[in-house]
């Protein structure tokens, strides 16, 4: 065989070698770019990885009772744990009239500043006077009934700072004592007084409630 055709032959070998070496890289790269690409982003040429936290879970607000256009829990099934609780699902509503405005501003005069508990009894009383038929029907008739209230001022009551918590309080209690929705320690309560005086009325003690003494 001569010299060149020798060469020939080499040359030939070294190029298909060269290619198959060439196929094998071409495939492991391929290979390493699919791989990559359910991966973390990673940077070429030396740089460091960066990778990507998964998106954290955004808390979800504790569900609150839901609110009427006048400001008051329409959910009839809200369930408070607390008094408290239960006024703080109601909500203050712009502006009251008639029985509500009488039953409210009772509680704001005859218990303000006092216990929840207290304010809810002396709202039950009114609410019971208005039922027993020994009393005017009315919400309003009740508190404008003479010598019965001593805030009540002819056929009126002082001015109310509607925008104190106070006030917060007391439209909140008269609705949870018209709804009937927490029970007083005063159920079936028609008269009150308070410590300070000792009237020798023969009447049935039913709870003593911060300042007040609740009668049947």
């Amino acid at each position: 065989m001569s010299f060149r055709l020798k060469a020939a032959i080499f040359a030939a070998f070294a190029l298909s070698a060269a290619a198959a070496v060439s196929a094998s890289d071409m495939s492991v790269a391929s290979e390493t770019l699919v791989t990559s690409s359910s991966l973390p982003i990673e940077a070429l040429n030396g740089q460091k990885s960066v990778t990507f936290a998964a998106p954290r879970e955004v808390a979800q607000p504790l569900a609150t009772a839901p609110l009427g256009a006048n400001g008051f829990s329409t959910d009839p099934d809200f369930q408070a744990n607390s008094l408290a609780a239960l006024v703080d699902a109601q909500g203050a509503p712009e502006e009251l009239d008639g029985d509500m405005k009488c039953l409210a501003g009772a509680v704001y005069f005859e218990s303000k500043g006092e216990s929840l508990e207290g304010q809810l009894a002396v709202a039950r009383v009114i609410i019971n006077r208005a039922k027993s038929g020994r009393f005017a029907d009315s919400l309003c008739g009740v508190v404008y009934q003479p010598s019965q209230f001593s805030f009540v001022r002819g056929h009126g009551m002082p001015p109310i700072r509607i925008g104190s918590d106070s006030w917060r309080e007391a439209v909140a209690i008269a609705q949870i004592a018209m709804d009937d929705s927490w029970d007083s320690r005063a159920e079936g309560a028609l008269f009150f007084h308070a410590r300070r005086v000792s009237p020798d009325w023969g009447k049935t003690k039913l709870a003593s409630i911060d300042n007040h003494i609740f009668y049947r």
